[in-house]
């Protein structure tokens, strides 16, 4: 279980325990979980019930007490441990490899990966002014939000409440994947650069790297497909991952960078429901380069090298290869983005 699915267990057993009458308090929109503090114990540990405990009437060891049998039901949790004033610990499964279940999670969702319902019965009305950012902004957010359970709408006219700093010229001539990225990818405080380096295919441009990252990505299961073998999950050996650098490949780097790609992976929810509530696809786009950033050195060790034949670890590795693509063309889509099989 990964930190970003342990918060929404958390945040479900809330829920529950709102919906069953024993906690009066609205749900928070994210809970968070961390590493245990001093006193704490097992993987992870959260302070929500002593967040919710003024507004429950009660103290924050109850309120803990409440949650904890919800939780420890729940699946991939061993157990749950309360210490100090009402922290709550996790002792997850170990017969569980986070990654390996993550991994499974993208491939049963697809695209839907990280869509969720914390924008639920929410419509959001947006007004922005006659300005080709704005409009483009616009269109991204209702996509945005749309993964969260919520509506958005768009309309010209005052009081405008959606007013990023306007283009410095006309984006068109970029063609439109290129003139949406360079609009949609800066803070709607910074002002956009409308050049020609959004369409330059080297590693300086953030939108190369993310569009060859799933290209590269659709390239593996092509090639995997051709020495017959496909994905699936299954246990990454870090020390097993050996990453090409320069002319060699250095077993040493597969430690650091399947960590990278786990936390890339697994922020994806929370990624977008904070770009959906605050109406900001930037956070997305930025995120999306994280992704392929921490892909791009793992692809090298996806297939066969030389003599090497197929083998459970090459599914597996070509398995979490792809549910980075999976991640990168769901986000690609959400910017209105085209995500190509050849770059």
């Amino acid at each position: 279980m990964t930190p970003v699915e342990l918060s929404r267990t958390v945040l479900h057993a809330v829920r529950r325990a709102v919906d069953e009458g024993q906690l009066s308090v609205a749900v928070p929109e994210r809970v968070v979980v961390s590493e245990p503090g001093a006193g704490g114990c097992g993987e992870y540990a959260t302070n929500v019930a002593l967040q919710l405990a003024r507004a429950a009437g009660e103290p924050p060891l109850k309120v803990a007490e409440i949650l904890r049998p919800r939780l420890i039901a729940a699946d991939g949790v061993e157990d749950v441990v309360v210490t100090g004033p009402g922290f709550l610990n996790f002792r997850l499964d170990r017969r569980a490899d986070p990654l390996q279940e993550l991994v499974r999670e993208i491939r049963g969702r697809g695209e839907r990966y990280g869509h969720g319902d914390a924008l639920a019965g929410q419509v959001i009305a947006l007004r922005v002014p006659y300005e080709v950012r704005a409009e483009v902004v616009a269109d991204a957010v209702v996509r945005i939000v749309a993964t969260q359970g919520g509506r958005a709408t768009v309309e010209h006219g005052e009081p405008v409440n959606l007013r990023p700093v306007p283009a410095p010229e006309d984006p068109a001539p970029l063609g439109p994947d290129a003139a949406r990225w360079a609009l949609l990818h800066p803070a709607p405080h910074d002002r956009p650069r409308v050049t020609a380096d959004h369409l330059v295919q080297r590693e300086g441009n953030p939108l190369f790297r993310v569009r060859y990252a799933h290209a590269r990505v659709r390239s593996l299961c092509r090639g995997a497909a051709r020495l017959g073998f496909a994905a699936e999950p299954g246990p990454l050996d870090t020390a097993d991952a050996r990453i090409k650098v320069g002319a060699g490949f250095d077993t040493s780097i597969g430690r650091a960078v399947l960590p990278a790609l786990r936390t890339a992976l697994s922020d994806h929810p929370r990624i977008l429901t904070a770009a959906a509530t605050h109406r900001a696809p930037d956070r997305l786009a930025r995120h999306l380069v994280t992704v392929a950033d921490a892909v791009l050195p793992f692809v090298t060790c996806v297939l066969p090298i030389g003599e090497e034949k197929p083998s459970a670890a090459h599914q597996a590795r070509l398995a979490l290869a792809e549910a980075a693509g999976t991640v990168l063309a769901g986000g690609l889509s959400l910017l209105g983005i085209d995500a190509p099989e050849h770059l």
